[in-house]
């Protein structure tokens, strides 16, 4: 007769990606399966009880939508945007969720639902998604970066992720690049993330057309706030000289931060996901050459700079591998 642990095993884990832009839940299977998934947007400037409220509400409904009680679930995963302790359960900081100040977001699913509940940093739960479903499969030393509105990154040394001793480890984003940079909102100068996230690309964008500069996004000047970094991109596609200059330098301040990393942790491949990696080889074939002219040869031989394969599915698929290891 199989134990009542591994029967629990066997259950499936209710699982969350809260960002600063959209909440994503999902029921997966103990193998890894979604069997559900739902989206809704996080309004993170309306504040955390809010957020909270929302989140809450999203767990109700997939619930309500697959007809499974808490009772029926292994434990709920959530993977949050921001400095996480893991062990206490804490949303600590968040650039992407205002105002959000060691909020303890384990507790609050878990009293609510009276089941075993586990948080994590949303980029190390893609890290391990992507390690253990994506492009990272069969490899034991690999970083991850998600670039996208921000910056977040994954550690995973000899096969398991690296969390350091407070669970916050793998703030890539937040790596200094340009000592006289402009000052980020975690109180640090040059962030990777002030560089070369899509807010970032965006900005800079803003700024030259507003200086003079001529481009094709000027069509979009009008409206100014409402300029992306996809438009960025189909811009620099049709030969937008603006806006093949704009990515190239933010190429040049990626491959930077990667040639640090190649350095410090000699991993066999970094993965790029994130909603700015759609611009593909615009932003990493030349960032890898900045790798290959910067990082230690022997080094930049052992690394592959690859893209992300799971999209936003690779968040909830490491939330919920993180909750059933935790389990083990």
């Amino acid at each position: 007769m199989r134990s009542i642990k591994n029967l629990k095993q066997e259950l499936p884990v209710l699982a969350v990606d809260l960002g600063g832009t959209k909440i994503i839940t999902a029921i997966v299977s103990a193998n890894g399966q979604i069997v559900a998934k739902e989206r809704y947007l996080t309004l993170a400037d309306e504040g955390p009880q809010a957020v909270i409220n929302r989140l809450l509400s999203a767990v109700d409904n997939i619930l309500n939508l697959k007809n499974i009680d808490p009772s029926q679930l292994n434990s709920i995963s959530i993977a949050a945007a921001g400095g996480i302790d893991v062990a206490r359960g804490l949303v600590t900081l968040s650039a992407h969720l205002p105002d959000w100040h060691n909020v303890p977001l384990r507790d609050i699913v878990s009293d609510r639902y009276g089941v075993s509940t586990f948080l994590l940093n949303d980029a190390s739960a893609t890290t391990l998604g992507e390690h253990r479903f994506g492009a990272g499969r069969g490899v034991n030393n690999l970083i991850l970066l998600t670039v996208g509105t921000g910056i977040g990154g994954g550690i995973i040394i000899d096969g398991r992720l690296y969390n350091g001793p407070s669970g916050s480890a793998g703030e890539i984003g937040h790596m200094t690049i340009d000592v006289n940079g402009p000052r980020c909102v975690c109180g640090n100068i040059g962030c990777l993330e002030l560089l070369v996230s899509g807010t970032s690309i965006e900005r800079e964008a803003r700024r030259r057309i507003a200086q003079g500069e001529m481009s094709s996004l000027v069509e979009v000047a009008g409206r100014m706030g409402d300029i992306t970094a996809e438009e960025i991109g189909v811009a620099a596609r049709g030969g937008d000289s603006l806006a093949l200059d704009i990515i190239a330098e933010a190429a040049t301040y990626l491959g930077v931060g990667m040639t640090n990393l190649v350095n410090i942790f000699n991993p066999e491949m970094i993965i790029v996901g994130g909603g700015v990696a759609e611009l593909g080889e615009l932003l990493l074939d030349p960032a890898r050459q900045v790798v290959r002219e910067r990082a230690f040869p022997v080094s930049t031989r052992a690394v592959r700079i690859v893209p992300a394969e799971l999209g936003d599915e690779a968040g909830v698929l490491g939330a919920a591998v993180f909750a059933l290891e935790s389990r083990n």
